[in-house]
């Protein structure tokens, strides 16, 4: 059975794939010669991996504060710069698995704006994917350099910091509700729900969620004390804003996010640990864990408050809401199952309210699966669900590689893959994913998981060329 599917999973994801060969008979790649041959000469695009950092940590850092027009703008910037490196570029060793799964969920987007009913408005939301597609090839690109990757990540923690004090701030001395955040019939009426600069307290948990786990992770990557007690203030600054945020789905992706983190951090950590630590850690740190949570739940008022409502269904405001909005989301799917109105905002915005309940209105599907259903059917969710797929799965690989090396950075990856898994369970209850302030992160995650694959296959090809041609071609059939 295993020996059946084994070939069918590594069909799946790649694994079997050389796609530095396929980059040698490309007649694309054959036509970028010329565009090679100038950059030798360009002293700008010596240095055009550190320049495409500073757009990119711009846009990272500017996210929480300036317009989403701003943010547009940047991303506009960081795709030209992609380009630009990209065609004068010798393409050695950027492609990934997950690259290929990003460029077909897109494809599917392309196909859906194309058989929208709403094209101008589908287009429009096309171009935005686009240019967050394109921010992903030149994240995956730049953070291969193991200095730029780090660089950024600390450029966004200390971006989240200044967001966090901002957050805490507004529960100590209050701040004003710019929406009916809590259901008015609670006992959580009155309560002071953080959205810092973001001005919504449940974007505000997104944002914060990968600050968490890179903060985290980096009390264990930076060296000497002062760095780590830095990366700890970090964490606890933006874990106590996150859960003051009071967003359930925020809530659930933080302990979803924790119990992957833990589980992952016991599998680094394992073979430095006596025998009998590696049976009884795992139990034991996830038993507690859970102890915690149980006992938050127990005795902390309004963490009881807020899960309890989670189960109100109807009776709660909330809920009830969107109950009503996935109705119609529902039959907008039923609709156009196979292709979907077309990605976007504004797409969905012109056909939901043909569909949506009386006074109901709504942006968006409050769910980052159904909204993917809708916009591009099952085609795109297919697609998606293969990308995220082979993001897990070659981060887990790369992970196990890492481990086995002792490279410290592996740490960095189990702090992407555990946000990456904390805003999809946060994005099946809303769609703060695909506000920019958060899409930007979503798919810095994505390339950082990339960067690593890069790096693996990188090294790969270096030792196959040191091999004599016979052992060459065996160790790329046993790969």
């Amino acid at each position: 059975m295993f020996g059946i599917i084994q070939p069918i999973t590594s069909r799946l994801t790649l694994s079997n794939f050389d796609f530095h060969q396929w980059r040698e008979v490309s007649l694309l790649h054959r036509l970028m010669s010329p565009f090679r041959a100038w950059r030798q000469g360009s002293w700008l695009l010596a240095w055009g991996d550190g320049i495409a950092w500073v757009f990119v940590a711009l846009t990272i850092a500017l996210a929480p504060y300036v317009t989403t027009a701003m943010i547009g703008w940047l991303l506009v910037a960081a795709a030209g710069f992609w380009i630009l490196l990209t065609v004068s570029d010798r393409a050695e060793g950027w492609l990934t698995p997950l690259h290929i799964g990003v460029v077909a969920y897109l494809g599917a987007m392309v196909l859906a704006t194309a058989l929208s009913p709403v094209k101008m408005a589908a287009l429009a939301g096309l171009v935005k994917l686009t240019l967050n597609v394109l921010l992903f090839m030149l994240m995956a690109r730049i953070l291969r350099v193991k200095e730029l990757r780090s660089g950024l990540i600390l450029v966004y923690l200390l971006t989240a910091v200044v967001v966090s004090v901002y957050g805490l701030r507004q529960w100590f001395f209050g701040a004003e509700a710019l929406a009916t955040w809590v259901d008015p019939e609670s006992n959580m009426a009155g309560a002071t729900r953080v959205y810092s600069y973001l001005k919504n307290p449940n974007l505000l948990a997104g944002y914060l969620m990968p600050a968490v786990s890179f903060g985290a992770m980096a009390m264990f990557v930076w060296p000497k004390w002062l760095p780590k007690l830095l990366a700890l203030v970090m964490t606890v600054t933006s874990s106590a804003c996150l859960i003051l945020t009071l967003s359930r789905g925020g809530w659930l992706g933080f302990v979803v996010m924790g119990f992957l983190m833990m589980v992952l951090m016991v599998f680094w950590l394992s073979p430095k640990l006596p025998p009998v630590w590696q049976k009884l850690a795992l139990p034991l740190l996830l038993g507690g864990s859970a102890l915690v949570v149980l006992a938050a739940v127990l005795f902390v008022g309004p963490v009881r408050e807020r899960v309890m409502s989670i189960f109100a269904m109807r009776g709660d405001s909330s809920n009830n809401f969107r109950l009503n909005v996935y109705a119609a989301v529902f039959e907008m799917i039923q609709a156009r199952p196979i292709t979907g109105i077309g990605p976007g905002n504004e797409a969905f915005n012109q056909v939901y309210p043909l569909y949506q309940r009386p006074n109901y209105t709504a942006l968006s599907a409050y769910s980052i699966y159904f909204e993917t259903l809708v916009e591009g059917g099952v085609v795109a969710f297919a697609a998606f669900l293969w990308m995220l797929g082979l993001s897990f799965q070659q981060g887990f690989a790369q992970l196990g590689r890492l481990r086995q090396l002792g490279a410290e950075d592996g740490l960095w990856l189990i702090g992407a893959l555990g946000a990456i898994a904390g805003l999809l369970v946060q994005g099946a209850f809303d769609t703060v994913w695909y506000r920019p302030q958060i899409s930007t992160l979503w798919w810095m995650l994505l390339a950082i998981v990339a960067s690593f694959a890069v790096d693996y296959r990188r090294d790969v090809r270096s030792k196959r060329r040191a091999l004599p041609p016979a052992e060459a071609m065996a160790e790329m059939k046993r790969s």
